[in-house]
């Protein structure tokens, strides 16, 4: 294997493993006790009207819990794919590399914002691999 294809491979596992942890235990999991069940509880109780449908936030923070595990794990596939044809077309795969590795960039920065250590620590490794595999997608490929 050549090492964009190993680096690439890598960011897709980690990005199928982030998509699983955010959703096993960001979406799924428990709301701890104290202030942070009472803000979910009043995320649960007030609704309102929002394009047509009646809404609470709690439902907007499940849903878009969700979309972001479907994309992570869409883009931990991609990555795989991305990987396979790495093999013999590296070079052509940069710019994909590059977009991954500025998004992954965005959500550590996002992640140190408004979240917690972990995703940063994952979001930064998956976007250094992305790096490493574009730096080394250089000159002929096998």
């Amino acid at each position: 294997m050549n090492k964009p294809q190993v680096f690439l491979r890598v960011a897709s596992v980690l990005t199928l493993i982030h998509a699983a942890m955010h959703t096993v235990g960001g979406v799924f999991g428990s709301v701890p006790p104290g202030p942070a069940s009472v803000a979910a509880a009043a995320m649960k109780a007030n609704q309102f009207l929002f394009v047509g449908s009646m809404r609470t936030y709690w439902e907007f923070h499940r849903g878009l819990g969700l979309m972001v595990g479907v994309f992570l794990a869409v883009e931990g596939v991609l990555m795989w794919q991305l990987a396979s044809l790495a093999r013999t077309a590296a070079r052509r795969l940069r710019p994909m590399m590059a977009t991954f590795l500025l998004g992954y960039l965005a959500l550590a920065i996002i992640s140190y914002g408004y979240f917690f250590p972990l995703p940063i620590v994952f979001e930064a490794v998956i976007a250094a691999c992305c790096g490493v595999a574009y730096a080394t997608a250089t000159g002929k490929t096998a």
